[in-house]
This record gives C-alpha cells, sequence and structure tokens, in this order.
C-alpha cells in the first residue's frame, strides 16, 4: 500500500507523486483510489487501490538504479536491432514500455534514437520514442532531483556520444532527438 506523497511509476504513462487517496463511487461500487499527479502535462490518474499490483504500479527507482540508465544509453548502436523487421521491433519496445522497468525504457530511447538518426523513425515509432522519453525523464527526475531540462541535455548527448561510437562510416550526427516538454 502507498502513502500521499510517494514517487511512483505507472508503466506506459511515467513517474508521478501519489496526491490524494479518495473513495470514489463507479458503477455502483464504492473504492478507494490514487489519485496520482504525473509531471508530465500535469495529467492525474485514478487508480483503484485494489489494482495496483495488476497495473504494475511500483515506487520509483532509487538514485543507484537510475544512475545505470546512462549506462545502457552509452552503449553503441546493435545493428540486429536496426535491421529487425518494424512489427517485431515495435512489438519488442512494447513490451519494454509496458514492464515498468526503467532500463528497459532506456534501451528502447537508445535503440530508437539511434534509429532516427541513422535513417528515420515511422510516425508510429516516433510517438514511441517521446512516449519512452517522457516515462524516461518523469522518474528520473524524481528519482534523482535533477532539472528536466538539464537531464534531457545530458541524455541527448550520451546517445548522439552512443551513436557515434557504434557508427563505423565516421559520420557524426548532432541531430536533435526528441525534445520533450514536461510542463
Amino acid at each position: 500500500m502507498f502513502n500521499i506523497g510517494d514517487k511512483v511509476v505507472y508503466p506506459m504513462h511515467g513517474a508521478g507523486t501519489i496526491e490524494s487517496i479518495e473513495e470514489r463511487e463507479m458503477l455502483g461500487n464504492s473504492e478507494d483510489y490514487y489519485i496520482i499527479k504525473m509531471p508530465v502535462g500535469g495529467m492525474k490518474l485514478m487508480v483503484p487501490t485494489s489494482k495496483v499490483e495488476n497495473v504494475g504500479i511500483r515506487e520509483i527507482s532509487d538514485k543507484s538504479e537510475a544512475d545505470k540508465v546512462f549506462s545502457v544509453l552509452e552503449k553503441p548502436k546493435d545493428p540486429y536491432v536496426h535491421d529487425a523487421n518494424w512489427s517485431k521491433r515495435y512489438n519488442l519496445n512494447v513490451e519494454k514500455i509496458k514492464s515498468g522497468d526503467i532500463l528497459e525504457v532506456a534501451e528502447v530511447v537508445r535503440e530508437l534514437s539511434h534509429r532516427h538518426m541513422e535513417r528515420g523513425l515511422s510516425i508510429g515509432e516516433k510517438k514511441m520514442l517521446s512516449t519512452a522519453k517522457n516515462i524516461l525523464i518523469s522518474e528520473m527526475v524524481l528519482a534523482e532531483n535533477v532539472d528536466k531540462d538539464a537531464l534531457d541535455m545530458k541524455i541527448e548527448e550520451t546517445i548522439k556520444n552512443s551513436y557515434n561510437a557504434g557508427n563505423i562510416d565516421g559520420n557524426n550526427n548532432d541531430m536533435v532527438i526528441a525534445k520533450v516538454n514536461l510542463n
């Protein structure tokens, strides 16, 4: 059971803070709900307290786990990931995001960013990259208590460096990956 003020992660939406626990009546049933305020767009989620395990809500990562994100982002591009067919790649990335694991979300951000720098993304993958990056940043901002803009720039720089490290043709790519708006 979580308490008011706890910082939690809701897979597919990112990290937020439990603002209140309220009893609500829905379809004739009275139940307690967590009201979670998300820093991304100021969205609020209502989650029945009885469904927390089913939807995968968990506490945010501690600082040491969040620090591991940059180890994931620093890995050079993987040619096998880039050669996978679109639907297989898309489904794999959705599963990683749904897992709620910050390191798997970081892998999605890295691989889609590398693909974007190399040959561009479909509209669906651009949206997925933006979603994954929002999820990643929202949790890291709360876990590490850092400025979102500085964190976004650090992630951008890390991914560019990892792309260039794995880019055997030697071309640097200074493309902006995906600006994140957490307001």
